[in-house]
């Protein structure tokens, strides 16, 4: 897929997601949609080409630091709560309670018990979620070895990609079979009928975007929301007040 066609699709597929938020405003609807995948896989930019062209007051992501102190005391689950969306609202989760499934399990920061205990618990939750009204999609994106090793070296030496090369990513980049575990473990658990998990295969960036907002559109059962027709005010311009000829304070150079 050339470029010229990769704009084309999302240029429409932008405009039904836009369709879709005017329906979520307008019913009130709850939205909740995660992703999840291996370092690279492409959850960055998927998001971005689904929120490129929305409202952030309806279209929310949710990417969560390491925890604190006081919210390692708490229940696992008990920090990504409070950002569950309201009515009128897409929350999209950049990792999620997941992370317990997979970077905390294989990199050693729970136990083997508590990994296990959330693999058995996280179906009653996301079912009590499902319940109150929220329409949960969770996406997994899955990318190859040989593609995985190709982005990481990319981000080697270029400093706008440098910031996306972390110690863990090098870490987690030596445990391809411990996360292929991990991820196996996490689909058997938590594959449930009122949350299933969606795969999407993203060594092609465009195509995986293309196909997994084509996806999303096709889960919300959104419609058309009628809207009046808009008219530009006539603009009330006395004359009273004279144009500024000056020189604006603090003008910015203007090098192009």
């Amino acid at each position: 897929m050339n470029e010229k066609e990769y704009q084309h699709e999302l240029r429409r597929l932008h405009g039904e997601l836009v369709a879709m938020q005017e329906w979520v405003k307008d019913t009130g609807a709850k939205v909740c949609i995660v992703f999840e995948g291996r370092d690279t896989a492409g959850k960055g930019g998927a998001i971005k080409a689904i929120t490129e062209r929305v409202s952030p007051r309806v279209f929310r992501v949710v990417a969560l630091p390491a925890p604190t102190e006081r919210e390692k005391t708490q229940m696992y689950v008990q920090r990504y709560i409070p950002h569950l969306p309201a009515g009128g609202e897409v929350v999209i989760f950049d990792r999620s309670w997941y992370n317990r499934a997979g970077v905390e399990r294989v990199m050693g920061f729970c136990t083997e018990d508590e990994a296990e205990r959330f693999l058995e618990n996280a179906p009653a939750v996301e079912q009590a979620v499902v319940e109150s009204g929220i329409r949960l999609i969770k996406y997994w994106l899955e990318v190859s070895a040989d593609e995985q090793t190709r982005r990481l070296q990319s981000r080697i030496g270029d400093p706008r990609k440098i910031w996306k090369l972390s110690d863990m990513d090098l870490a987690s980049y030596a445990r391809w079979d411990d996360y292929s575990r991990a991820r196996d473990a996490m689909f058997a658990a938590t594959d449930t009928v009122w949350a299933p998990w969606h795969v999407a295969h993203t060594d092609d960036k465009k195509k995986a975007r293309l196909n997994i907002i084509s996806h999303l559109l096709s889960q919300i059962p959104y419609e058309p929301v009628k809207r009046k027709k808009v008219t530009l005010p006539k603009r009330v311009m006395t004359g009273d007040i004279e144009q500024r000829t000056g020189p604006w304070p603090q003008s910015i150079p203007t090098p192009f």
